[in-house]
This record gives structure tokens, C-alpha cells and sequence, in this order.
């Protein structure tokens, strides 16, 4: 007789798995006030460290002078732009309520003619804009003037939130030098212990996720830099106040894929309104431009970052922001784009599970029909 085969003992297995995952909530319970920063640092060093390694081959090798200029660049584009903005919007609280009242207090003028040759929805606007032109100042002040003024105490009242914002971009750049500084040994970590859960199929997605960090880097991040540039700059051009603060404006709105257009349209009205009709006019040849960028630039960058489709990131940046917030901006695409191709790999293994049967199948079939006759 053989021996039994050792039985399972199920409460031992379940007890140790139950201890496995409270030490993993308790380690992410404790980290808690890092991850979120810790997330962010990995998305930026992902996303960048071909242009760390580029910078590095620059300045003859040196890890530690590379880190720094990454890090410098890091400061200046996400807390300095943060900070002026903050600060401009702040500082010139009383002067925005101001802006409000001198409006309302020039009135409404009257409609111009080409607003009615607009398509579908001319003589609407156009009967919109003679209501309010026909309505008293005193109306208009007394609807006006407490949007702007709430407006502006809610900002002010949320200043200890962009403090703790700050702080949050802070602790990211910190992290990301550090990454930087150990980039190679973390990445091979976090390989060696994909394959341990996966064998090839776990680097495979650690690889993928790296690859659809940069198409969204690439695909979101440098269309919208490229969209609140262009629109920046026909802000300045045609002589709009705090230029630099709407741009920064611009730069989150086309993050969350809502475009120029929410700047760019008051913008416009505001020229026509002021008189400058010239400007109004190049203001809005150049917004149109400045809206369409993201049509054609967007696409191709995401193609260059990884062969995903259009709809995948499209989808994972909104539906990321909406239950993530900014963060998901990343986070939303990279999940999407991990279970795109982890499915499209399980689906493909049964093609090759079907090929692999028919291949020795058919040699031999080519084989027998090859055989010269017995005889």
C-alpha cells in the first residue's frame, strides 16, 4: 500500500493568507498619505526616463546631474505655474469684482449683423444678446456682480487646499528624484516580481503599463501643452489681461479634455464687446486653430507612445478623472490600456493553441503527399 497523500490542512492555508493580506492593508494604510504622490512620481519617471537618459548622455554620464535639471524642470512645471497663478488670482481679488462692475456699468451694445448669418443658431444668439442689451444696468449689476464676487471668495477660501496641493506636488518632485536616482533597480524590482506572480505574462504587463504611461504622456499631456501654448500666446498677441493666468487655465481644461474653448469664447466676446473688433476677429481665426490641434497631434502621439485605440484613452482619461480626480488622468488610460491587451493576449492564445495541434498535421499530410508510391 502507498502511502495517503498529505491532506490540506484549509484552516492553516486560510489563516496564512488572511495574515498576507492584513499586512498588506496595513502597509498601504500606512502609506496612505505617500501613495497618491508615490503614483504620481512613478507616472512622471515612466513617462520621462527616455529624456533622463538623453539628458544624462548630455552631461557626460553623471546620474546625479541629470536628476537634477529633471528636477529642476519638474519644480518649474508643476508648482511655480500653480504657485503665480494662485497668487495673481489672490492678489487681485478686489480688482476681478472691479472688472465686473465696469462692465455691467458699460452696458450691452447692440448685436452686430454678422451674428445672425451664423448657422442654426444666429438669430437666437442674436435675440439673447438684444434681450440683455435692452435690460437696465441696474439688472445687470444686481445679476452680475454676485456670481464674481462668490466666485472670488471661493477661491480665497481655498487657498488652504492649494496649499496642501503645493505641498502634494512638493513630496512628488522628492520622489521622482529619487526614482531618477534608482530608476534601473526599481524597475528591475518591480519585473522580478511580475514574473513571480506571472512568469512572462507579468513582465509583459509591467512592459505594457510602461508603454501606455508614455502614450498618455505624450498623447494628453503634450497636446494639451502644445494646445495652451498656442492659445497663450494669441491670448498675449491680442492684448488680453493675465495672459499667463489663463493659459494655466487652458493647460488644466485641455488635461481634462474640455479644450481652449472655455477661455478662448469669453476672450472673444469680451474683445468684440471692448470695441476691438480687429482683434476680436484674430483672436478667434487663431482660437479655432488653437481648439483643432488636438483633432490630428493627439492621435499621432498616442500612436508613437503604444497602439492603443483612440477610444481606450479617450475613455480612461475621463472616466479616471471623474472617480479619481487629476490623478486618474493617468491612472484611468493605464488600467484600460493593461486590460486591453492582457484580454487580447488570453484571446489570442487560442489561435495558437488551435495552430499548434494543426501544425505537425499538416507536415505530415505534405509529407505523405510527397512519398513517392510503394512499388
Amino acid at each position: 500500500m502507498g502511502t495517503p497523500p498529505p491532506s490540506r490542512d484549509l484552516a492553516r492555508i486560510t489563516l496564512s493568507v488572511l495574515a498576507i493580506g492584513l499586512m498588506i492593508v496595513a502597509s498601504l494604510w500606512v502609506l496612505q498619505p505617500f501613495l497618491a504622490a508615490t503614483i504620481w512620481a512613478a507616472m512622471v519617471v515612466v513617462a520621462t526616463w527616455p529624456m533622463m537618459l538623453a539628458v544624462e548622455a548630455r552631461l557626460g554620464g553623471r546620474r546625479w546631474a541629470a536628476v537634477t535639471v529633471m528636477t529642476t524642470g519638474m519644480l518649474l512645471v508643476l508648482v511655480v505655474p500653480l504657485t503665480v497663478a494662485t497668487a495673481t488670482i489672490v492678489e487681485h481679488a478686489d480688482e476681478i469684482v472691479g472688472w465686473a462692475k465696469a462692465a455691467v456699468r458699460a452696458g450691452v451694445p447692440a448685436p452686430p449683423d454678422w451674428l445672425e448669418r451664423i448657422p442654426l443658431l444666429g438669430s437666437r444668439l442674436r435675440g439673447e444678446w438684444s434681450r440683455l442689451a435692452a435690460t437696465s444696468h441696474e439688472e445687470l449689476a444686481a445679476q452680475a456682480v454676485p456670481y464674481a464676487r462668490s466666485a472670488v471668495r471661493w477661491f480665497a477660501g481655498q487657498a488652504g487646499g492649494i496649499g496642501l496641493m503645493l505641498l502634494h506636488f512638493l513630496l512628488t518632485v522628492v520622489i521622482t528624484a529619487i526614482l531618477y536616482a534608482t530608476g534601473e533597480t526599481a524597475a528591475s524590482g518591480v519585473r522580478r516580481f511580475a514574473r513571480r506572480l506571472a512568469e512572462d505574462r507579468g513582465e509583459n504587463a509591467v512592459v505594457l503599463a510602461g508603454q501606455a504611461i508614455r502614450a498618455v504622456a505624450l498623447g494628453v499631456v503634450v497636446t494639451a501643452l502644445v494646445q495652451s501654448t498656442v492659445a497663450g500666446l494669441g491670448l498675449a498677441v491680442t492684448g488680453i489681461p493675465y495672459a499667463t493666468v489663463l493659459t494655466a487655465i487652458i493647460f488644466m481644461l485641455c488635461i481634462a479634455q474640455l479644450g481652449p474653448g472655455l477661455v478662448l469664447l469669453p476672450a472673444i466676446v469680451w474683445l468684440y464687446w471692448s470695441g476691438d473688433a480687429v482683434w476680436g476677429t484674430v483672436l478667434l481665426v487663431w482660437g479655432g486653430f488653437a481648439a483643432t490641434i488636438d483633432n490630428w497631434l493627439r492621435p499621432m502621439l498616442i500612436r508613437r507612445g503604444a497602439d492603443l485605440p483612440l477610444i481606450l484613452i479617450f475613455a480612461g482619461v475621463i472616466g479616471g478623472l471623474v472617480t479619481l480626480g487629476i490623478i486618474g488622468l493617468f491612472v484611468g488610460p493605464v488600467v484600460l490600456a493593461v486590460t486591453y491587451r492582457l484580454l487580447e493576449a488570453w484571446v489570442a492564445d487560442i489561435d495558437r493553441q488551435v495552430e499548434a495541434p494543426l501544425a505537425p498535421a499538416a507536415a505530415a499530410s505534405a509529407t505523405a503527399e510527397h512519398r513517392p508510391p510503394a512499388g
